[in-house]
This record gives C-alpha cells, structure tokens and sequence, in this order.
C-alpha cells in the first residue's frame, strides 16, 4: 500500500496538469487574429472621415472667404483714406451681404445637387422594379469587369439583389457612383456657410470698432493671418499634407488679395482727391 502511494505521488508529480493549450488557427493565419481582427478593422475604419457631406466643407471655405473677401474690401476702403466710420460700414455690409450670398448659393447647389441625385435614384428604382433579372446581369458585368470570374461576378450580384434597399445601393454605388445614405442636406451647409464666413468676415472688421488709421490696418492685417494660419494647419490635418505649406498657402492668398485691394484704394483715393 505504501509503495503504491509513492508510486502514484511521483507520477503526479512527474506529470502536472496541462493547461488547455490555444487553439491554432488552420488556416495559416496567427492566434488570436480572429479575435483581434474585428478590433483592429474597427480601429482602422476610425481613422477615416466622412468627406462626402457638406457643412463641413462649407464651413471650411465659408471661413476662408469672409476672412479674404472682407479684409480685401475693408482694406481698399481704408486705403482710399476714407473716415473709419465708413470702413466699418463697408466692412459689416460685407459681411452680411457675403454671408447670406454663401448661404444662399450652398443651399440653391447643394438643393439642385440633391434633386439630381434623387432623380437618378428613382430612374434606378424603377429599373429594378421593371427588369430585376436585366439589372442583376448588369451588375454581375460589372463585377466582372473588376476582375471577378464570371461565377463569383454572378454569385455576388445575385447576394446584392435579395432586397430592394441592398439593391438600389449596389446599383448606386457601382453605376452613378453615389452612396443614398449619405446623401447631404442643404440645411446644414447653409447654415455652416452663413455662420463660417460670418466668423471670417468679422476678425478684420472688429479692429476697425476700437482702433482707427494705420493701427486697425495693422491689427487687421496680423487677424487675418493668423487666422489663415490656423485654416491652413487644420486643413493640413485634415488632409495629411504638409502643414508649412498648407499655411503658407493660406497666408499667401490672403495677403495678396488684401494687398492689391489696398493698393487699388490708394490709387483711386488719390485720384479722386486731385
């Protein structure tokens, strides 16, 4: 009895429990990829942005035109060495007229744009209704024309067709290049484009409320291009290109435009004065 114990006692501690070990993937791939995998894809497809709406590129430009359109024509007023008092009522007339002018153009565009889109949407629609076996060869030639075999171009096309909605978006998507869901409103734009160059507009004009003469053009002057500085890094990172470049870019235009404004002003200050 005592030798079977120690018997048993070293082979049990000869052989400890074995944990259960991962399981390995068949298909070649490393462990635990089918677990990262969707963490990972997700992570990725987080870096990418919606490019396809409007306010936000609304927003962009609408800031970008009130800070040239406007420092360019408070700029020339001034440089005809009128009173201030007239800089800034051409300064906030600018700014109305050029922000309702954005609004007003963003929304009859983008409207336009939106009524095309949905003409070209329903003209699909009924296609499928009326032909669906004629519009699921077409879309498998499509896919063909991708590089997929003729059986999986078939197969592929024939999944796209279970329902309607998956339908119209494949057709939309391969054949007027568009996605139905993100079809952008111009109600936002509109409105993005009003309240940007409203901000833009005002950074050359609120100097001329406290300052006069050459000073309010100087602080004018450092508004805007610090501010087409900051337009210039924030669409550098939005882009992924160079931010000197992209700020340089910037502050270029504005200047020049602001420049050949005030110049024009004096000259024709001065003419009109002699």
């Amino acid at each position: 009895m005592r030798s079977r114990r120690g018997q048993s006692a070293s082979a049990g501690a000869r052989a400890p429990a074995q944990e259960p070990s991962p399981a390995v993937p068949t298909d070649g791939s490393p462990p635990g990829a089918d677990q990262a995998g969707p963490e990972l894809h997700q992570e990725a497809e987080h870096h990418h942005r919606n490019v396809q709406g409007g306010a936000a590129r609304a927003a962009v430009f609408g800031v970008s035109d009130g800070l040239v359109t406007n420092v360019s024509l408070i700029l020339g007023v001034a440089g005809a060495q009128t009173g201030p008092s007239y800089v800034r009522l051409a300064g906030f007339a600018g700014l109305l007229a050029g922000a309702f002018s954005m609004a007003a153009g963003e929304y009859v565009s983008m409207s336009a744009q939106r009524e095309l889109l949905g003409r070209e949407l329903e003209v699909e629609r009924r296609a499928l209704h009326l032909a669906p076996e004629a519009e699921r060869d077409e879309l498998a030639q499509i896919y063909e024309r991708r590089g997929l075999s003729a059986e999986a171009a078939s197969y592929l096309a024939e999944m796209m067709m279970r329902t309607p909605e998956m339908a119209l978006e494949a057709h939309a998507r391969e054949e007027i290049g568009i996605d139905p869901s993100v079809i952008a409103s111009p109600y936002p734009a509109a409105a993005s484009s009003l309240a940007s160059f409203t901000v833009g507009a005002a950074v050359p004009l609120v100097p001329w409320f406290f300052l006069t003469g050459g000073p309010a053009v100087a602080v004018s002057v450092c508004g805007v291009a610090l501010s087409s500085l900051v337009i210039g890094l924030l669409l550098a990172q939005a882009t992924g290109r160079s931010a000197l470049r992209s700020a340089l870019r910037q502050i270029v235009v504005s200047m020049l435009a602001a420049g050949v404004t005030y110049l024009v002003g004096r000259v024709i200050g001065v003419s009109v004065v002699h």
